[in-house]
């Protein structure tokens, strides 16, 4: 009876964990965009729009483009990233050899990356304050949220709930906290009456600067290993 008993928790606790287990995304890419209202409180008819990032990956291999804010049909600066660090590639090579990049260049860390996706270590201010909000619907997709207020800022944080990790995410630790992913902020600054919305976006191609150096890389490696 005993063992009949410790095979069926057995069971219950594999079920479990099956049910949390986490899907990495093999292949995509992700936007970061803001859009930044000044004058809020008197209307967001006085809005500014920033593609901060545009992010295609394979696996490990992640490939950012930073546009200019100003022009943002220009391409600003393109990094290779792997794990934590971060490599700065050329425009103009179109088939650079990571394994090249990684063993000949001096990378940088993610940290210290000043322009494109923000890589953070930092705690979201009063994070364990934050107040739990009722679940929503956005363009289709139901959110989890929770809000944080404090007499500077009042924040809003929408968590889409998916087993799917991507390569990048705004704050890791929120999503592992409430198993999904973080896509969207919303911020309102009270002092200064500015309402700010940072959305990631993610989809299933790549950019077209980013295919190429990536399927590039995947044709010398299939090569190699030939």
């Amino acid at each position: 009876m005993k063992i009949k008993v410790i095979l069926l928790l057995f069971a219950v606790m594999l079920i479990l964990n099956s049910c949390h287990k986490e899907i990495k995304s093999e292949k995509g890419g992700i936007d970061i965009i803001s859009n930044v209202y000044f004058n809020a409180s008197k209307g967001l008819d006085q809005m500014q729009s920033f593609h901060i990032s545009r992010m295609s990956y394979s696996q490990d291999q992640l490939i950012e483009i930073v546009p200019d804010r100003n022009f943002p049909e220009i391409n600003k600066q393109l990094y290779l990233i792997k794990d934590s660090l971060c490599y700065p590639l050329d425009f103009e090579r179109k088939s650079v050899l990571f394994s090249e990049v990684v063993l000949k260049q001096k990378p940088l860390l993610v940290w210290q990356k000043k322009e494109g996706a923000v890589f953070s270590k930092e705690w979201i201010p009063n994070y364990r304050n934050r107040r739990k909000l009722s679940d929503t619907v956005l363009f289709g997709k139901q959110y989890k949220r929770f809000e944080i207020n404090s007499p500077w800022n009042y924040t809003r944080f929408y968590i889409y709930p998916t087993d799917t990790i991507l390569p990048y995410s705004l704050y890791k630790y929120v999503e592992q906290d409430y198993h999904g992913r973080l896509e969207r902020i919303d911020s309102y600054n009270k002092k200064n009456d500015i309402f700010v919305t940072l959305q990631l976006i993610p989809r299933k191609r790549w950019d077209q600067a980013a295919q190429e150096l990536l399927e590039f890389n995947r044709f010398m490696t299939r090569t190699k290993n030939e």
